[in-house]
């Protein structure tokens, strides 16, 4: 199994939390979670018993009928499945609850009994779907699930440089042109993979780009089996597709009918939100007024959505073929691809940002005398002053808006980014950085 950093949000659970609350990991498909769960499962307890209602005995499945009594559905539970459980040295997982939503209704008794410790997996987008008459447990704490992030990648590559970037980025001097161009070589092959596990482990194990994308391909098709099963009429799967296009045209806010071909209707809102609840999207809410906490002035009719995974994003840029060629990874890999692919680092900069459980957003205003507008990427709140991040696919380029934003907003911008592939400097106040420094300017916040 992959280093993964819940690993360590769970033990703090196990110490704090358990056994008063159980814990949900929530997250897209395949992004780990039931990998996560058992690994921790196996080295945290003395026994566990994995649950899996995808995939359950009809014995197993029998237990379930009754759990009004817990002395003999434990008793049972044990004789179905073989396994000992012992009082508070044993953790009982369920997985892909959202099949079986009585169950998660009797986490509220099984936590109160105290006996054992109770670890939920589950794909957001049909636990919501699967809770109509029955009451959500209260004792129930969440954690996110994520691709794996470039930390996370770097473990399992066996790259032992993330320490060296951070040090590199405590420097705030340039790391010179060869050693930048091999460190954003570096973070281009993780943008191309991704953060799957099995996109992952197939890049681990020696398999070309072209085997990876098949793999990343099935993921996408999988995700649209998901929302067909939710909405047969196939529009949640357009929305999903449609992501990465509107990011290319620069649309300034996601159009919902640009996606589906039809003028916007109420049923599109509640397919919006089962988009958004399967966690395979990012929204970045535009704010506006960046004076405040951002939070408060959020426009919730105006936003743009990112992929959850660059990796997904990159296949779905190239899928209009069955199977993406090697040699269009190996242009990309060597930034030598004829197109501006400046929406496609935009997208890993949302990535990194949301697997750092920080909230995206961006700002847009209209230009004096003008019908364009300025528009800056990214907003991040750090403590009572604001930074404001802009994206550029290769060079520095021009600037403008983020210009403007700190000649508009000068009393709360406390740091101007511009992030591209250029090394590290300043253009008056204005700091340049490589996108693969991105973590560490999240860490400070």
């Amino acid at each position: 199994m992959f280093k993964r950093k819940a690993y360590e949000k769970l033990k703090y659970w196990k110490e704090t939390k358990a056994p008063k609350y159980s814990v949900l990991l929530e997250g897209a498909r395949r992004v780990g979670k039931s990998t996560i769960a058992e690994e921790f499962a196996k080295h945290e307890y003395r026994t566990y018993i994995k649950v899996d209602f995808a995939n359950i005995t009809k014995d197993v499945l029998d237990v379930f009928n009754d759990i009004a009594n817990l002395d003999i559905f434990f008793l049972r539970l044990q004789m179905a499945t073989g396994v000992t459980l012992y009082k508070r040295e044993s953790v009982i997982i369920f997985d892909e609850i959202q099949l079986m939503p009585k169950v998660r209704q009797a986490i509220k008794y099984l936590v109160a009994d105290g006996r054992y410790d109770y670890i939920e997996t589950g794909s957001l987008i049909s636990i919501k779907k699967n809770v109509k008459g029955i009451v959500i447990p209260s004792e129930e704490i969440k954690i996110p699930i994520y691709p794996m992030d470039y930390e996370e990648f770097l473990w399992a590559t066996g790259n032992d440089t993330y320490s060296v970037l951070r040090n590199l980025y405590k420097l705030g001097k340039p790391v010179g042109n060869s050693l930048n161009r091999k460190l954003m070589r570096d973070f281009r092959i993780y943008m191309a993979v991704g953060g799957m596990p099995q996109a992952v482990d197939a890049y681990v194990e020696g398999k070309n780009f072209t085997e990876i994308d098949e793999i990343k391909r099935e993921i996408i098709n999988l995700y649209k089996d998901d929302f067909f099963k939710i909405d047969n009429t196939g529009l949640i799967g357009r929305m999903y597709d449609s992501v990465p296009t509107q990011l290319a045209t620069n649309k300034r806010s996601y159009i919902i009918s640009a996606a589906t071909g039809k003028k916007k209707i109420n049923k599109d809102l509640e397919r919006l939100s089962d988009l958004l609840n399967s966690k395979t999207v990012l929204s970045c809410n535009n704010v506006l007024n960046p004076n405040v906490a951002l939070p408060q002035t959020r426009d919730d009719d105006r936003f743009k959505l990112y992929l959850s995974d660059t990796g997904l994003f990159t296949t779905i840029i190239f899928k209009s073929n069955q199977k993406t060629d090697e040699n269009i990874y190996q242009k990309l890999l060597s930034d030598s691809l004829p197109a501006d692919l400046g929406y496609l680092y935009e997208n890993a900069v949302a990535q990194i940002i949301a697997s750092s459980d920080i909230d995206l957003y961006y700002h847009t205003w209209k230009k004096e005398n003008s019908s364009h507008c300025y528009e800056v990427d990214f907003l991040l709140a750090s403590k009572t002053k604001i930074v404001a991040l802009e994206v550029k696919s290769s060079g520095t380029g021009k600037h403008e808006s983020i210009t403007e934003f700190q000649k508009k907003y000068s009393k709360h911008v406390i740091r101007k980014i511009l992030l591209s592939q250029k090394d590290v400097g300043n253009i008056e106040m204005l700091q340049l950085y490589p996108i693969y420094m991105l973590p560490f300017i999240v860490e400070e916040l």
